[in-house]
């Protein structure tokens, strides 16, 4: 096989950020992890890179010269559901709920460690290519079987209620992506559930004692601080 043809075989990352050494850094980390890179400095470039690259991850930084990160994620989310990593300096957490429920999957702050990086774009990789191919879920002691609404942890069968089964499901189906409090109300319990924070918190609460061996510290439904939950 050529130098060429193992390069195409690839993962491809798309790195969309103005900042000149973020992109020096990332041209160093990611191919030596046998990453392909393509890189844009702006957010025009940036979509049509996403376009004609076809990336399957795309790394994305907010503040970008000629247009808002956010629209780049409103844009993309037009048509492709490639994984949106944001890299960014703004670490304020409506800033992280509007990249999330604009339609990015996850988030890092500005500066981040080369080992959180990498693992998340593996975790994403890996979230895009399941796409919940397979009914069964499982991740250590639990394992939620969706063709059969079956929940079982340490191989004993556990019983939720229609809510807690359908917010576990979402999560499932989202696995190792930060869903915000606003996307799981909406999809859970309708828009006019939105303002209702509470609700999702205390059925999160109960969902907790149930799946986890030590609720106060949970393993499988850990909380993203003003943002939201993730499984994982």
């Amino acid at each position: 096989m050529t130098a060429e043809k193992a390069t195409e075989n690839l993962p491809r990352i798309l790195a969309v950020d103005d900042e000149l050494a973020i992109r020096r850094f990332l041209h160093t980390v990611l191919p030596s992890e046998e990453f392909s890179l393509h890189e844009a400095e702006n957010g025009h470039a940036g979509l049509a890179a996403a376009a004609s690259f076809r990336p399957d991850v795309i790394l994305l930084d907010l503040g970008l010269p000629d247009m808002d990160g956010i629209e780049v994620i409103k844009r993309i989310r037009e048509w492709s559901q490639v994984p949106i990593i944001v890299l960014s300096v703004r670490d304020r957490e409506n800033d992280k709920v509007a990249a999330l429920d604009a339609g990015a999957d996850d988030y890092l702050t500005k500066p981040f460690g080369v080992g959180e990086l990498l693992a998340r774009i593996r975790a994403n990789l890996r979230r895009s290519l399941q796409e919940i191919a397979e009914p069964v879920f499982i991740s250590n002691d639990l394992e939620v079987d969706l063709g059969n609404r079956l929940v079982a942890v340490n191989g004993a069968a556990i019983s939720l209620t229609p809510t807690e089964y359908d917010i576990l499901r979402l999560l499932v189906t989202h696995a190792g992506k930060v869903l915000t409090l606003g996307q799981i109300l909406k999809q859970v319990w309708g828009i006019a559930y939105l303002e209702q924070p509470h609700v999702l918190r205390v059925n999160i609460s109960n969902l907790r004692r149930k799946i986890e061996h030590d609720p106060s510290r949970p393993q499988h439904i850990t909380t993203e601080p003003g943002v939201g939950y993730r499984l994982r």
